[in-house]
């Protein structure tokens, strides 16, 4: 199903709490499709007596249901039934995502769905593989750590990716023998409904993996701050993720895993194979998810003697760009999620400008027949490192260049007062690639390539205000578990 009809798409709304749905009164959001922005649907706003009763009742599941005490292989299987659950229902997940998100159908189907299912099957596979260890003691002691469950995980999940992104909250949470609370972005609250129905079908425990519904202000705040979540992982904006931090701190000292905003560079070196598979891995960079990516590479850090021609194939690929609603599947340009976010790029483009840049393409919204808001691939040139769209993150198409001549300037460059989440090199000199792999400050580095694999155990996660913990990888399972030292005194 490449293409559908938006309006045949029916969503159920509320929140839902021990294994069903509870349609809660009370203050309500209109949640609307970015493609056309026609409100659709709404969802209710959890209160803080409503994010208690669910998180109670993942207090209670956890310490009732057995979820955390059975056998690991048990729990593995479960949640392996429920990745599968989650690749067949593509045919129910992939429109439901696409239509009130930013995510192309045709890449929901192709990407998202499989991404998803994955995720959770490759954390089912941890849960009988780590426990602990035994430490080296004198002969007289027995030292070892053991590895037991945190309890009721808070999770929030963002809206760029709201299917991917709740797999990387709950499997590894599920995996590790915990209950999950999640709420959902309210701009994109359905999808992760329909997963917890596929879990009580696979076999989740009722409780073990609630939904409730809600803005940050209210719902969320009230969600990390409870004395009953033993650990908040959230994935949104630098400025959300430090007031959590500051709840979580003054709540209990209860441990956080934040992945937060990017201002990504890429640095291209003339040595670089194939300049025309570079254009189009920056193109792609920036442009997927029409550049509502925490790791988008936004900094285009370029050889001075290969700029010109480089940015000029970049150029003609922006160009070529069709902007679309996500249920379109010829569509290569989604939405940006919102009109105050599309007027929020615009800002900072015509802020660029004024300060002296050029935009050699695009620098305006697109023009459809579709009430949505769409920006068009955008190149800024002759930037600083004080230029808006150099300082801040854009979060939607809008590529600046910079242009070097050593690698100890394109390091300068490439470093961020504020940023490290991710980075990108490209280069045939692998001594150039490893020095850089080593001097860059950012948490993912990657070299002739950009973007994740299907690697799920290398581990994502920023430096500076781009974050704290990691996502993927045995670090995520690693960090849904507390570690308990034993020592046994053998004389006795």
């Amino acid at each position: 199903m490449n293409t559908f009809d938006p309006n045949a798409i029916a969503v159920r709304s509320g929140h839902f709490i021990g294994g069903a749905y509870l349609d809660a009164q009370g203050p309500t959001l209109d949640v609307a499709r970015p493609s056309d922005g026609q409100i659709y649907a709404s969802v209710p706003i959890g209160d803080e007596r409503l994010v208690g009763y669910a998180v109670d009742n993942a207090w209670d599941a956890w310490r009732k249901s057995g979820w955390a005490t059975m056998s690991p292989r048990e729990r593995a299987r479960i949640l392996r039934r429920f990745a599968d659950l989650v690749a067949a229902d593509a045919a129910t997940l992939a429109p439901l995502e696409a239509v009130g998100s930013t995510r192309p159908v045709r890449e929901a189907f192709a990407w998202d769905i499989p991404f998803t299912a994955e995720g959770i099957r490759f954390y089912a596979e941890f849960a009988d593989k780590i426990g602990g260890q035994v430490a080296a003691t004198d002969r007289e002691h027995l030292g070892m750590t053991i590895a037991v469950p945190i309890g009721v995980v808070g999770a929030i999940a963002p809206w760029n990716f709201p299917l991917v992104m709740a797999s990387w909250k709950i499997g590894p949470a599920l995996a590790a023998g915990n209950a999950v609370v999640l709420k959902p972005s309210e701009m994109t609250p359905f999808s992760a409904l329909r997963l917890a129905e596929l879990a009580i079908e696979a076999g989740v425990p009722a409780g073990i993996f609630n939904v409730v519904q809600g803005d940050g202000r209210t719902t969320g705040d009230a969600l990390v701050r409870h004395p009953r979540i033993g650990k908040v992982t959230f994935t949104g904006s630098t400025r959300t993720g430090a007031a959590i931090m500051a709840a979580c701190a003054f709540s209990g000292t209860k441990p956080v895993t934040l992945e937060l905003g990017g201002k990504s560079p890429q640095i291209v070196f003339a040595d670089a194979p194939r300049i025309d598979e570079v254009a189009r891995r920056i193109a792609s960079a920036i442009t997927s998810n029409a550049g509502q990516v925490c790791v988008a590479g936004s900094r285009l850090l370029v050889e001075r003697s290969i700029a010109e021609p480089l940015v000029e194939r970049i150029a003609q690929l922006f160009r070529g760009f069709e902007a679309g609603a996500t249920w379109h599947a010829q569509a290569d340009l989604p939405p940006i999620v919102s009109p105050a976010q599309a007027d929020r790029i615009d800002a900072i483009v015509r802020a660029t400008l004024d300060e002296g840049a050029q935009a050699r393409c695009g620098a305006r919204r697109a023009t459809t027949d579709l009430a949505g808001a769409y920006y068009l691939p955008t190149i800024v040139e002759n930037v600083t490192a004080d230029s808006a769209a150099v300082r801040e993150e854009v979060f939607g198409p809008v590529l600046t260049v910079q242009t070097f001549e050593s690698e100890d300037e394109a390091l300068a460059l490439a470093a961020h007062p504020d940023y490290g989440l991710a980075a990108g090199v490209h280069t045939a000199n692998l001594g150039r690639a490893l020095r850089f792999v080593r001097a860059l400050d950012a948490g993912t580095v990657w070299v002739n390539r950009y973007g994740r694999s299907n690697d799920f155990i290398i581990p994502t996660g920023g430096y500076k205000r781009s974050g704290i913990g990691k996502d993927l990888g045995k670090e995520a399972y690693e960090a849904n578990l507390r570690f308990k030292s034993v020592l046994i005194d053998l004389n006795d």
